[in-house]
C-alpha cells in the first residue's frame, strides 16, 4: 500500500510543527480487505481505512485538514465527485487537551487499484493512478511544487 505513505510525506511537507516533530504523525491501516473478481488476471484492489492521528497539536485543525483535503483529491477524488462517498468520505475526531493543544484522529476510506500480469514466468504489479478530471484546476487547491 503505497497511500499512507505518500500522505505522511504530503502531511509533513505542509506542517511546520509535523516537519519538526515527526512523531506526533500517526497513520493505521484499518479495516483492510481485498477485493478482486473473476478476471482472467489476479488484479485486485485494496480498500481500507486510513486512520490518522496527530497528538498534542497546538495549531488549528485547518492546518491539518486542509493539506489532506488538498491530497485526497487528487488521490482520492471520488470522495469529491460522488455524492454518495461525500457524507462519509472524511470523518474526525479531536481529543481537547487542554486550552493548547488537541489530538486530532481523522478517518478516511481510501483505494489502491494494483494490476498484477504474469511477464516473463514472473508477476509484474503496479498501482494505477487515479483517473484525472480534464475538467479539474488543481490551482484552486494544489501547492506548487517546491
Amino acid at each position: 500500500m503505497r497511500k499512507p505513505v505518500e500522505l505522511r510525506a504530503a502531511i509533513t511537507a505542509a506542517v511546520a510543527d509535523l516537519k519538526r516533530n515527526p512523531d506526533k504523525l500517526h497513520l493505521f491501516v484499518e479495516e483492510g480487505r481485498v477485493v478482486a473478481t473473476g478476471a482472467k488476471t489476479i488484479s485486485f484492489e485494496y480498500q481500507y481505512t486510513l486512520t490518522l492521528l496527530v497528538t498534542d497539536f497546538a495549531e488549528s485543525a485547518d492546518r491539518i485538514t486542509v493539506p489532506v483535503m488538498a491530497w485526497l483529491r487528487e488521490h482520492q477524488p471520488e470522495l469529491f465527485t460522488n455524492p454518495d462517498k461525500r457524507p462519509d468520505g472524511f470523518k474526525f475526531e479531536t481529543d481537547i487537551l487542554n486550552h493548547d493543544c488537541v489530538d486530532l484522529l481523522m478517518r478516511i476510506p481510501l483505494t489502491e487499484r494494483v494490476i498484477v500480469k504474469v511477464v516473463d514466468g514472473r508477476y509484474e504489479i503496479t498501482h494505477a493512478p487515479e483517473p484525472v478530471n480534464e475538467y479539474d484546476d488543481p490551482s484552486g487547491w494544489k501547492l506548487p511544487a517546491p
